[in-house]
């Protein structure tokens, strides 16, 4: 496929992790790009199979490491002068695909952001801190770089930063078996982040933090106008802000027992 612009070429970075659900819509949603890269961190579906059959190159690197250390795999492995880089649960419509091509023909920064909308149970959030939720994700090649941080990772750069009209589409949590899957795996990633701030978690400072993390998303962040929604989201943060700081004490008593 010949580049969309002669002079400066796209490529789109993507990490996947038994992603055969999402994937195929995705890398749809990115044909325009000159490149695709997809580094997989050893999934046992069709996850790597759908990516080579849609023109991606396929890095297989099962040697996890956290979100921050594979995206920037992703990004090394790519060879345009500019990098998208997006979640295999997320879709460039063609609002944002059109938006994007203007700013590399026209490029006044070297990173943009862009407003996401992320989907919960059945509906694209407006409130509870989902929205406009801008997050980083195009740059020109060796501008930027992700955090190491095993999740919740953000990308780093020391140039200004353009924003961008159109959402990203997010399609973050279709079921509520979806939800607790995500809040299982992810308060069992942070909670060795928890433990290296230096404080030492207990029953209390669980609680209180999945109280906080509640009233932050319901009150703070306006989820009472999400609706019922608003409050399951509310909940489910908590749970994950819980449960963090439960396996962060278990994890801190394991050499003792």
């Amino acid at each position: 496929r010949p580049p969309s612009n002669m002079e400066t070429r796209l490529s789109v970075a993507i990490i996947t992790l038994n992603e055969e659900r999402n994937l195929a819509e995705c890398l749809a949603s990115v044909a325009f790009a000159d490149e695709v890269v997809v580094v997989d961190g050893g999934s046992r579906d069709r996850s790597c199979e759908i990516a080579r059959a849609a023109g991606a190159r396929v890095i297989e690197a099962p040697d996890w490491q956290g979100f921050g250390v594979q995206k920037n795999r992703a990004i090394d492995a790519c060879s345009g002068d500019w990098v998208l880089s997006i979640d295999a649960d997320e879709r460039v419509p063609p609002e944002l695909r059109a938006e994007i091509q203007a700013a590399l023909d026209n490029s006044v920064f070297d990173v943009y952001e862009m407003p996401r909308s992320s989907y919960y149970c059945g509906r694209f959030m407006r409130h509870s801190g989902w929205w406009p939720d801008y997050v980083r994700r195009l740059f020109r090649r060796g501008t930027a770089r992700f955090s190491a941080a095993p999740v919740h990772e953000s990308l780093q750069t020391d140039r200004n930063v353009g924003r961008l009209r159109t959402p990203l589409e997010h399609w973050s949590f279709r079921t509520m078996e979806d939800v607790l899957d995500k809040v299982n795996r992810y308060s069992s990633l942070s909670a060795p982040t928890v433990l290296q701030r230096g404080r030492r978690p207990t029953i209390m400072t669980a609680i209180l933090h999945g109280v906080s993390a509640f009233v932050r998303t319901y009150f703070l962040r306006r989820g009472f106008l999400d609706g019922s929604h608003g409050f399951m989201l509310a909940v489910s943060n908590a749970e994950g802000s819980y449960y963090s700081y439960i396996k962060a004490m278990l994890l801190e008593q394991q050499p003792r027992d």
